[in-house]
């Protein structure tokens, strides 16, 4: 064993530099060891491609900390975003671990896109001599859970692949189950892989360095497990009197010193429920509120205020379903659960929340820590941020569509939307995270055009956008479509958008009223009535981005692209779906959507 090197005693420092510099050449010496060690022909080391597919940045933030989990455990990691799928050599690939989200009906997010059609495509890779494992992300609100990674998870045993670890399906509130599958999956990963091109004298495995618990949470100060307390210092309806929508702008103070954004990213709000229903649901159960709770995430809490602030009372959880059912047989909803009909089911489940459910299930008994036990955790709620820190300072914009309907005889309303607008009075503390949207950034170039296709709600990131170049002085043009029910009732900020026209900050606005007219007009339809002109920026350069629905406008705006690239080249379908390609590759096409 190689001996550490001595401080001659005729060196002339002193006690204080003697002990500095002991401990100075001992971090040298063990930099040096360890390095030696892992480039030892005795020592193995494992490679392994992290590949994410994200839309918003979780999957790709959860994919770092994965990757960095594994150096610590003597592995070479290394991740990749799925768009750069083409500069794998995957016959030399032998570990690889997917992470990705699912966006729309079980689609995979739009970085992910050409990495899955490459891998259904005619000539897709073989992968006899990989083993992977998925972590897949979704929404358990949503038919197609986590979709998009059990397809991925499906697709790679197809193509040969060994599967170490079943699919991890992982709600929104991912981290306890994201936990345990990493910590299996390193034991799994142990006991298979083996140094690439072993030669005789290497150690015949990758010996995992536990005992450490693997730690994927990191808790920073203003991140989503420690939120920031803002106060809420602006709230005005932005519709004008008779518009049959409601839409609020909202202000909280946000120190940049404490917690800092971007424009793009998006702000969770961590909401409290309805008081009044939470009280109806006591007298449904036949509780006063003030049992103690047993659970995890409500440890010693009444259940009256475990139900306002740790649980969601909305939408029922499948468990909490399958209690029902199996508790009272000749129910409407075990007899919809047995007939295996989805859609039937859903449908029923439409404008139901957890109240609906127990009265309509009237003699099942439930204790309190029972009822507990089958609710989904309350979780935050996400909206794009429409202030820029340049423009605005300490304080962040939030532009939000206050659900409120009637259904099955009384009013139902958004949990979030409605704690903000009703729940939460001017000057009061609410929590709050800033969500990073690493893949919805303006252009690096302040020169480089912009095109923003925001109607409705979907207009509160480019508002923010256009106050950052207008901060900025950035000379890129930029070019709003923006769309909503009624000029005279729903053009929101409009002062503020023809101000910067006026400023030559807004080169061109495109809005489309869509009940202003006997035809309904929507945002794609003037894209493809300035087909040519949004050809002719695409071709200077300049980057596409859409905020809002992504179950029927994001489709159709992709649609309406599609035909005016397709318009603009003078060539076929594919011709126009590899240029799209190639914007998504080139970060020139980016998405918002919900």
């Amino acid at each position: 064993m190689t001996k550490l090197p001595e401080i001659p005693a005729s060196a002339p420092f002193n006690l204080e530099q003697r002990a500095w510099l002991s401990g100075f050449l001992v971090g040298l010496f063990s930099a040096a060891t360890k390095e030696n060690h892992l480039s030892s022909p005795t020592a193995a080391t494992v490679d392994l491609l992290v590949l994410y597919g994200s839309q918003t940045g979780t999957a790709e933030g959860l994919a770092k900390r994965c990757a960095k989990e594994a150096v610590k455990r003597g592995c070479q990691a290394r991740v990749i975003d799925m768009n750069r799928f083409e500069s794998i050599a995957w016959d030399k690939e032998t570990h690889v671990l997917i992470i990705t989200s699912t966006w729309g009906d079980g689609d995979p997010p739009d970085n992910a896109v050409g990495f899955w059609n490459f891998l259904n495509s005619p000539s897709p890779p073989h992968l006899k001599h990989l083993n992977f494992g998925v972590i897949a992300l979704g929404d358990r609100n949503y038919v197609n859970f986590c979709g998009a990674g059990k397809k991925f998870d499906s697709r790679f045993e197809q193509l040969g692949a060994r599967r170490l670890s079943a699919c991890a399906e992982c709600d929104v509130d991912y981290e306890q189950t994201t936990q345990a599958w990493m910590d299996q999956w390193w034991q799994q990963l142990a006991g298979v892989a083996s140094p690439s091109g072993s030669t005789r004298g290497q150690a015949p495995i990758f010996e995992v360095q536990p005992p450490q618990p693997t730690r994927l949470v990191e808790v920073p100060p203003g991140s989503r497990a420690n939120p920031y307390s803002s106060r809420l210092v602006g709230n005005r309806v932005l519709n004008g009197d008779g518009s049959s929508k409601e839409t609020r702008h909202f202000e909280l103070d946000l120190p940049s010193t404490l917690v800092s954004y971007e424009v793009g990213d998006a702000l969770g709000v961590w909401p409290t429920n309805d008081s009044t229903l939470v009280d109806r649901i006591l007298i449904a159960l036949q509780c006063d509120g003030e049992e103690a709770v047993d659970h995890p995430d409500a440890q010693g809490l009444p259940l009256r205020k475990a139900l306002l602030e740790k649980f969601s009372v909305t939408q029922a959880s499948s468990a909490f379903l399958e209690a029902l059912a199996e508790k009272q047989q000749d129910s409407s909803l075990a007899r919809l659960m047995k007939s295996g009909n989805t859609s039937e089911l859903q449908n029923f489940l439409v404008g139901r929340d957890v109240l609906d459910l127990l009265t309509g299930c009237p003699k099942v008994p439930l204790s309190p820590n029972e009822f507990v036990g089958l609710l989904r955790k309350l979780t935050p709620r996400l909206y794009s941020i429409s202030s820029s820190p340049k423009a605005h300072g300490d304080v962040v914009h939030l532009t939000v569509s206050i659900v409120r309907y009637e259904a099955h005889g009384r009013p139902r309303h958004g949990v979030c939307s409605t704690f903000l607008s009703d729940r939460t009075e001017e000057g009061t503390c609410v929590p709050v995270f800033v969500q990073k949207s690493a893949h919805f950034r303006l252009p690096e170039d302040p020169a480089t055009p912009a095109i923003m296709v925001g109607p409705g709600t979907g207009v509160a990131p480019f508002r923010a956008f256009l106050a950052e170049r207008a901060a900025a002085g950035a000379p890129g043009g930029n070019w709003l479509f923006f769309g909503d029910q009624r000029e005279s009732t729903d053009f929101l900020y409009r002062e503020e958008l023809e101000a910067f026209q006026r400023n030559n900050v807004l080169t061109r606005l495109d809005t489309a009223f869509s009940r202003d007219q006997s035809e309904k007009i929507y945002v794609q339809t003037r894209m493809l009535q300035n087909a040519s002109a949004l050809y002719e920026w695409l071709e200077q350069g300049a980057h596409f981005y859409v905020c809002g629905d992504a179950r029927r406008m994001a489709r159709d705006v992709d649609a309406a692209l599609h035909q005016v690239v397709q318009q603009g080249r003078g060539k076929g379908e594919e011709d126009a779906a590899a240029y799209i390609e190639d914007l998504k590759k080139g970060k020139r096409y980016q998405r918002d959507v919900y």
